[in-house]
């Protein structure tokens, strides 16, 4: 929320890629300027110059803006200023009250923006300056769950690659991104080197992979079935295209793998630091890890998409924006609950997930779980269900300071 007692100006920014428009009013609301400065660290330290000139103290002016991250929110905070963000939608929503014809354009926006900030404060969010911890763990979560995407993707082109000559090396494992799948391709790249290849080298290849549930003699067995007859030149064209993406696949893994294990090292640091911070007691990340169904992943979404609902303990932020909340429609007699589709898409994936191991692990959230599918509800509101009720135990796991207890509220022995 603004400051009313402090703020005395308000400024509206419309960024760019190339130019960012800039407008700033009185308390009155009367414009006082508008200017463009150009995308650099040129353009955007005269943008802040031009705003403290004017206002004098830079914390008395409230600027407002789109996004809450990103080059031009961080050095506007770098110079004190009170930055405050609000969703796209909304702003789309107060453009209505300069044009109802539809008119838009940079400078308008921002004089919108400005606007909005002064008579509608508490649409916006505060923007804070992030823990350099959290946006290094922000940062390594995305490039995971990007590299994840991306072995997906490769593994998806070397599936396609090897049905066309070598189905029989598909039927060995579901996941052709796998190391030892890829090495023993690269030891039979076709079918006909795999009635050459050794048992004793299979053999050698998976005990190095820690591959159990398959021998050597029954690899071979798959591999030398009956290949496909295809025209000259096929196999050759097909291996030739498999080299390129073993190799490109082979490097995301590599990459992957190193993101995992510098996810699970910043979320034990988080851990152990926070709670030292407390003086003995549990940080945040010690308290959301506790919970069930809440592994490296969930954890550094939570902590990174999530900051500052879980800093506040606002279990409405975290449900409107996890994609929890349902949406209601009522006008009259009718009403109409629907699916909340405008959520941040990483940390609903997250709870999501969350939720689905906790009906796994923990009973009460089993519990209810089965209690809304007997109800008639889908398994995807069913989930959201659980993480609904997942969300609530942990802001009240934070408010308190404790970890969780499996057996909380349970009648005690006498």
């Amino acid at each position: 929320m603004v400051d009313d007692e402090t703020t005395r100006w308000f400024a509206g920014v419309d960024w760019g890629s190339e130019r960012h428009h800039a407008c700033l009013l009185d308390a009155a609301g009367k414009v006082v300027g508008e200017r463009a400065y150009a995308h650099g660290g040129a353009g955007l330290a005269a943008l802040c110059d031009w705003l403290a000139s004017v206002a004098g103290d830079p914390g008395a002016v409230a600027v407002a803006i789109e996004v809450p991250h990103g080059p031009v929110v961080d050095a506007l905070l770098d110079r004190g200023f009170a930055v405050y963000a609000i969703n796209p939608k909304q702003l789309e929503r107060l453009r209505d009250r300069f044009s109802v014809a539809g008119a838009k354009d940079d400078r308008r926006d921002a004089r919108v923006a400005a606007s909005g900030v002064r008579t509608d404060p508490q649409l916006f969010r505060p923007v804070r300056a992030g823990d350099p911890a959290i946006v290094e763990l922000r940062e390594w979560s995305r490039l995971a769950e990007e590299l994840q995407g991306e072995r997906v993707r490769l593994a998806n082109r070397v599936r396609q690659q090897l049905w066309r000559y070598y189905p029989q090396l598909l039927e060995l494992a579901d996941d052709v991104a796998a190391e030892w799948v890829l090495a023993l391709w690269e030891m039979a790249p076709t079918p006909a080197e795999a009635t050459r290849l050794g048992e004793a080298n299979v053999a050698e290849l998976l005990r190095r992979h820690r591959v159990r549930r398959l021998d050597a003699e029954a690899a071979l067995g798959v591999l030398r079935q009956p290949a496909i007859k295809v025209a000259a030149g096929v196999a050759g064209a097909a291996v030739l295209h498999l080299r390129s993406l073993v190799a490109r696949l082979r490097l995301a893994n590599e990459e992957f793998r190193r993101a995992e294990r510098t996810l699970e090292r910043l979320c034990a640091a988080l851990t152990e630091s926070a709670s030292a911070a407390e003086g003995g007691n549990p940080g945040d990340a010690a308290i959301l890890s506790s919970l069930p169904g809440v592994g490296t992943v969930t954890l550094a979404a939570l902590l990174t998409e999530a900051a500052g609902p879980i800093a506040r303990r606002d279990h409405a932020a975290l449900r409107t924006l996890s994609g929890v909340a349902p949406v209601t429609k009522r006008s009259g007699k009718t009403c109409v609950v629907t699916m909340r589709y405008a959520a941040q898409d990483r940390l609903r994936q997250a709870v999501f997930h969350w939720a689905r191991v906790a009906v796994q692990h923990d009973p009460k959230s089993r519990g209810r779980y089965e209690a809304l599918r007997a109800r008639g509800h889908s398994y995807g509101r069913a989930l959201r269900g659980v993480a609904d009720r997942l969300l609530g135990v942990a802001c009240a796991m934070l408010r308190r300071r404790v970890l969780f207890d499996p057996d909380h509220g349970a009648a005690k022995a006498v």
